[in-house]
């Protein structure tokens, strides 16, 4: 589903225009987005939880030249389905 699919079904849904509910879904996902990147989780029970976790440096291999390389750590964004949602699906 594409981000115009979603926000036609959320206005549809919540009887708002396409305008209010891109609106809106453009404010959650800057909130997660500025709650993720000062280090706090964002819990929606029932549907889940978003946390960043550390990703360690490790070797890895260049596949075009089999030359071992070093991959360098970084935070990676990890969600956890609440059970609501792993029950539904």
């Amino acid at each position: 589903m594409s981000k115009a699919e979603l926000v036609e079904k959320i206005a549809d849904q919540a009887n708002l225009t396409k305008v209010d509910a891109e609106r809106a879904l453009n404010a959650f996902l800057n909130v997660v987005t500025t709650s993720l990147k000062e280090g706090d989780d964002v819990t929606l029970v029932g549907f889940g939880t978003f946390a960043v976790g550390n990703r360690a440096e490790r070797s890895g291999r260049n596949p075009q030249t089999g030359e071992a390389i070093t991959i360098a750590a970084k935070n990676v964004v990890k969600f956890k389905p609440g059970k609501a949602l792993r029950d539904a699906i």
